[in-house]
């Protein structure tokens, strides 16, 4: 089975090429036999949670895993006959201190395996930190807090927020798909600096629609808005019907209060 992930920034190949990400396919992956696993794209990959990493730490982990890219290249280059495969081979018995046959020094040499498993360590430690978490976790503890994680992130999406990898293109009404669209951009400000809202929106059947148009509403205005004026940007919406929205958006730190309403 083929999954292609397409994404342009090397951050996500340093998350997903972690021995954090590893654990987590292994145990939700498939098994095609022989201890053979099978990395199911709706199991490893969607529900995986990603870290909240900073800029610094993003930086850091698209940085390792360039090296890791360009290194594997350059010596599969080198040596055509080189494969993947054989390489990690090699890798894993380093890792785990293993006596190494005359192939695997042959492939050790051609590949630099210990250069790539210095190159994995580092992005193990990079995106353990940005996780918030020690590097040196067992493996079942690693798998707990990612499903606890995972749990606390279906949460946030029953409230409405998302956290897109692709935003501009996964969002529903991301800017760059309106843009793409020719449509106009909910909330423009006019010449004169004065906001210009939309037509009343059709108001989402489901709470999670509900929760996640609301939070928009309020993310995009130029200015704090008060219940009032978010129940009017909706068609035949009661602020009374609003304000609990508004409390557990602010709950989740999804949204804040001022004096003048609610900002994003």
């Amino acid at each position: 089975m083929l999954v292609a992930i397409a994404l342009d920034d090397a951050y996500h190949l340093g998350i997903l090429s972690s021995q954090i990400h590893v654990v987590w396919a292994l145990a939700a992956g498939g098994d095609l036999g022989g201890n053979t696993p099978r990395y199911n794209k709706t199991r490893c990959f969607d529900p995986f949670p990603f870290p909240n990493a900073t800029p610094a730490q993003q930086a850091r982990l698209r940085q390792l895993a360039e090296q890791l890219d360009a290194h594997r290249k350059r010596q599969q280059a080198q040596h055509p006959t080189l494969t993947l495969t054989d390489l990690y081979n090699v890798v894993e018995k380093l890792r785990g201190s293993e006596a190494l046959t005359a192939k695997d020094q042959t492939i050790n040499q051609q590949g630099l395996a210990s250069v790539v498993l210095s190159l994995h360590q580092q992005l193990h430690t990079a995106v353990a930190e940005a996780y918030g978490w020690q590097n040196d976790l067992p493996e079942s503890e690693i798998l707990t807090r990612l499903v606890r994680l995972n749990h606390e992130r279906a949460a946030e999406e029953l409230a409405g927020h998302i956290r897109y990898l692709r935003p501009d293109y996964q969002q529903p009404g991301g800017a760059a798909v309106q843009q793409q669209l020719g449509l106009a951009l909910p909330n423009a400000v006019s010449a004169e600096g004065v906001a210009t809202p939309d037509a009343p929106r059709e108001w989402p059947k489901e709470l999670a629609g509900q929760m996640q148009a609301v939070r928009d509403v309020v993310q995009q205005a130029p200015q704090p808005l008060t219940t009032a004026q978010v129940a009017a940007r909706f068609e035949k919406l009661k602020p009374d019907n609003v304000q609990p929205l508004l409390d557990t958006l602010t709950a989740l730190a999804l949204l804040r209060t001022t004096e003048q309403g609610y900002v994003g």
